[in-house]
């Protein structure tokens, strides 16, 4: 193992791990027993989805995020292959969506209702049919919406368009056909643009996934590799995988060279899988050990030596699978960078651990939370496969910035106050000039109504902003959630009757106006 300075000048340097308290924690979760090296978790803002055992066939769980604490026995499941479950990702662009793969040669992808889920749900929105042996790893595309990627154990990687609607899409858009043995792990570039796979017969491929080409090739027969990933802009690739004596190892390439890697490094002697994770926005990355509880972080530069160790967060309890939290979902409030959700099949249990800057400031740290990546897609399907290429739309997390929802907004035009001719108003018909005369106090008055009535529409979002929600507000568990819950709504009970009372005054100040001008003759 390479020596790691001890001083180096970063604002990440003091990075730590936080492991949720034990009621933040899912207990009680029938975690899988299959031993195939996926993540088994899926993770967005506002479910978790994990792969769960199941009598005569596979499926998987879909909780609330902010229900914690011990998961009922009988909670439904989404249980519609008939082999085990291989893999679960959510949909980048609308967070009610996720695909599964599974023994059983077919992708599936599941519409998720808003509503607790009360039964089991059997039947998908769409149905893959185009493998002929297990399908073992699923992808998103980045960028262009409904472009999903499907791997199987038929050495072929499948593009499908779910742009359509068939229920059941038999025929993929593309086939790339450039693999000799089952690949381990894909990943995309920024814009979508690249793809990166590990296969089994351990060669990284940089493939151009629209023409169906392999571009660079890395049969390099000292690192025998199991994932890779693209690293954002950096056009560098990082691999995982063992060593000639098989101790874990981690490599980093270049893009444009993948003869020799520009860095590889012996980690440990321990068996298990190493899982990389990486966060381009503040350049981080995250080594997670599949059958320990480590997970080392490093960040990442441009010049040498381009991997910077920081610091490793250490636990008891070993791990099966990592799900990882989208950006828009952290707790920017608490400095909070990266989010884990590790699966302790031997206890049941999930657990989050956030990756946290120290800050003693409570404010808004603009350095650590640049723009990210939104929950819009940059692309439609068929303008991806046009040949447009487009990076992520990227959002500001400063709280306040702009809606942060998955689901396409249609915005409704505020109610403003009608301008009503004076004519209307009684002892005022027929007379025209004195309308005229008075457009220029009107028109004062009715941006001053307007600008009320904004105020007044801002506060009542405000007060209504707690109403029950089972993703803002999850259903109390103790008394004393429940006592907080009756004063928080009768908080809001009683601000509400303020606003009523203020409007009420607002009325009759605008009537008494109204009908001074309508029958006082100096106007005249």
């Amino acid at each position: 193992m390479s020596w790691h300075p001890q001083y180096r000048s970063s604002k990440f340097r003091h990075v730590y791990g936080k492991p949720a308290s034990k009621e933040k924690c899912y207990d009680c979760v029938p975690i899988t027993r299959n031993v195939h090296d996926n993540h088994f978790c899926a993770v967005n803002p506002h479910f978790i989805a994990v792969v769960t055992e199941c009598a005569g066939g596979g499926a998987f769980l879909v909780i609330p995020i902010h229900q914690t604490g011990k998961l009922d026995p009988h909670y439904p499941k989404i249980c519609g292959h008939k082999g085990n479950v291989l893999d679960i990702k959510w949909n980048p662009f609308n967070d009610f969506v996720i695909a599964s793969c599974s023994e059983d040669a077919t992708v599936k992808i599941w519409d998720i209702p808003k509503h607790l889920l009360t039964r089991n749900i059997t039947t998908p929105k769409k149905e893959l049919l185009g493998h002929v042996r297990r399908v073992g790893l699923i992808e998103w595309h980045p960028t262009a919406n409904n472009i999903l990627f499907s791997s199987g154990y038929d050495y072929k990687i499948m593009i499908w368009n779910l742009d359509t609607k068939e229920a059941v899409i038999s025929k993929p858009v593309k086939i790339l056909d450039v693999h000799k043995d089952v690949v381990l792990s894909m990943s995309f570039n920024t814009d979508g643009s690249l793809l990166a796979t590990a296969c089994r017969d351990r060669k990284i491929r940089l493939v151009d996934p629209r023409a169906g080409t392999v571009l660079q090739e890395a049969s390099y027969k000292s690192h025998r590799v199991n994932k890779v990933l693209f690293l954002g802009n950096m056009k560098k690739l990082f691999s995982t995988g063992t060593s000639r004596w098989n101790n874990r190892q981690i490599a980093l390439w270049d893009q444009n060279d993948l003869s020799v890697p520009l860095l590889e490094e012996d980690l440990d002697g321990s068996s298990g899988l190493l899982f990389p994770f990486y966060d381009s926005d503040t350049h981080m990355l995250y080594v997670v050990g599949k059958g320990d509880g480590n997970i080392r972080y490093y960040e990442i530069s441009c010049e040498k030596p381009y991997l910077n160790y920081l610091m490793e967060y250490r636990s008891h309890l070993p791990q099966k699978g990592i799900g990882v939290m989208p950006k828009r979902g952290l707790e920017v409030s608490a400095c909070e960078i990266f989010r884990f959700y590790k699966l302790v099949p031997t206890k049941s249990l999930i657990e989050p651990i956030s990756m946290i800057v120290p800050r003693r400031s409570e404010s808004y740290q603009e350095d650590i939370y640049p723009l990210t990546t939104g929950a819009q897609p940059a692309l439609t399907a068929q303008e991806w496969l046009s040949g447009i290429n487009k990076g992520p739309l990227l959002v500001s997390l400063r709280p306040g910035s702009g809606a942060m929802n998955s689901l396409p907004q249609f915005l409704e035009p505020e109610p403003l106050m009608k301008t009503t001719d004076l004519s209307q108003h009684q002892g005022c018909g027929g007379k025209m000039p004195l309308e005229e005369s008075q457009k220029p106090s009107e028109t004062e008055e009715s941006r001053k109504k307007l600008k009320v009535e904004e105020k007044l529409v801002k506060n009542e979002q405000m007060c209504h902003s707690g109403d029950f929600d089972i993703f803002e507000c999850p259903p109390p568990k103790t008394e004393n959630e429940l006592l907080q819950m009756f004063y928080r709504q009768r908080e809001e009970i009683r601000r509400l009757r303020e606003l009523i009372i203020q409007r009420d005054v607002q009325i009759k100040q605008l009537e008494l106006e109204i009908k001074n001008i309508c029958t006082d003759p100096g106007s005249y």
